[in-house]
């Protein structure tokens, strides 16, 4: 008997495997999500992947009905990383009658719209970011996704304590994210008692690592944590291998993508990356078994990040159906944030007036011999 799921992947795999641009608004959508990230610059290979697992969810929804019998578009803008253009691509949004900003990426990027969302009354659902900046104080019009960065980092640095790393240096960009994330490893170090033996920053826009590495590897690391994003952090552990350092490499979720896999290349094997969600090939979970027969029958591979789009797709689509018939982008912040807790599938998220925080999820992964993420 062939399934719900399995008629609405064969009309779908062809869609899917588009490009993650959806294009503009066209006259037969009926509700559309804007979107302003980075799909080129430092780090397009996640946008790439989180848009992919959104556009994956979305297509399904459409597939099999939409929401309320309205299908969803999403539109989505090149910010090319930068927070001046993610700010005019979200007023060019919000000018077009989009209903919601949707999984948007970068913490001083997301700082830069956030005005916007008070101004125009309009909701942001899953910052691709872990900012605690955006969990506390709790913003009316914006609804987190992902665990914050600072549960990251401590845990990460709580995981190397454990198996028996003394010597941890810190290498973070020089920007709002990195000087949050840093927070949670400080806190790592202060429970383990221990203290960073190099902390190193770099320059957002124009990283150079060469000056850092004779500072940080004199100290003689056993492990060196990267706080920043994409092909810089890929530079910084290039440098430190090249250096020839064997140092354990260690970096946040906003890397858990194939694309940064690919980048590090012949130097991936060993590098542990921390996670947001369940681990991709933990079918045990509904939410993870739904995505993989999702992605599979879309020939798409799913990984951490996509997982990401994903889940914050089937976040958003919960709060319109939850919204009303005609939905408005009051209505949909208030069923968002009356949404109490929901089960995606063994794993649960809810929101309420004093907590947008959404999941609370942190473990970690390592890079295999394969090139895959393993737990």
């Amino acid at each position: 008997m062939t399934t719900f799921r399995q008629q609405a992947r064969r009309l779908l795999v062809a869609a899917i495997a588009a490009a993650a641009f959806a294009g503009p608004i066209t006259a037969h959508a009926d509700i559309t999500i804007g979107q302003t990230a980075g799909h080129t610059g430092t780090v397009a290979a996640s946008v790439k992947e989180a848009t992919s697992g959104a556009k994956l969810y979305f297509d399904i929804v459409n597939a099999t009905g939409g929401v309320n019998g309205q299908k969803i578009t999403l539109v989505s803008l090149d910010d090319k990383f930068d927070a001046k253009l993610a700010v005019t691509n979200a007023k060019q949004l919000i000018d077009q009658g989009v209903m919601a900003l949707f999984l948007n990426r970068g913490t001083p990027l997301t700082q830069a719209v956030m005005p916007l969302l008070t101004e125009h009354k309009i909701p942001l659902v899953g910052p691709s970011t872990g900012a605690m900046v955006l969990h506390k104080p709790v913003h009316p019009w914006l609804f987190n996704v992902r665990a914050p960065y600072q549960r990251e980092a401590e845990r990460a640095i709580e995981h190397l304590s454990l198996i028996g790393v003394e010597r941890i240096a810190i290498v973070q960009v020089d920007d709002t994210f990195g000087e949050d994330a840093v927070q949670g490893a400080f806190s790592g170090l202060a429970k383990t008692n221990k203290t960073a033996v190099a902390h190193e920053k770099y320059d957002r826009a124009r990283p150079d690592f060469g000056p850092l590495m004779p500072k940080l590897l004199a100290k003689q690391p056993q492990a060196v944590v990267f706080i920043g994003s994409g092909t810089a952090v890929v530079q910084g552990m290039k440098a430190v291998r090249a250096a020839g350092s064997t140092a354990q490499l260690v970096t946040l979720s906003n890397n858990a993508s194939a694309g940064f896999i690919k980048d590090l290349g012949d130097i991936a094997y060993g590098v542990i990356v921390s996670q947001v969600f369940p681990y991709e090939r933990s079918i045990a979970k509904p939410l993870i078994k739904e995505a993989l027969d999702a992605a599979r029958g879309a020939g798409m591979e799913l990984t951490p990040t996509v997982v990401e789009g994903y889940v914050s797709a089937k976040v958003l689509v919960e709060g319109l159906k939850r919204a009303g018939k005609l939905p408005t982008r009051q209505s949909l912040r208030d069923a968002l944030e009356n949404m109490g807790r929901f089960d995606l599938g063994g794993i649960e998220l809810g929101y309420n007036a004093k907590d947008h925080s959404g999941l609370d999820y942190v473990d970690l992964a390592i890079v295999d011999q394969s090139g895959k993420f393993r737990r």
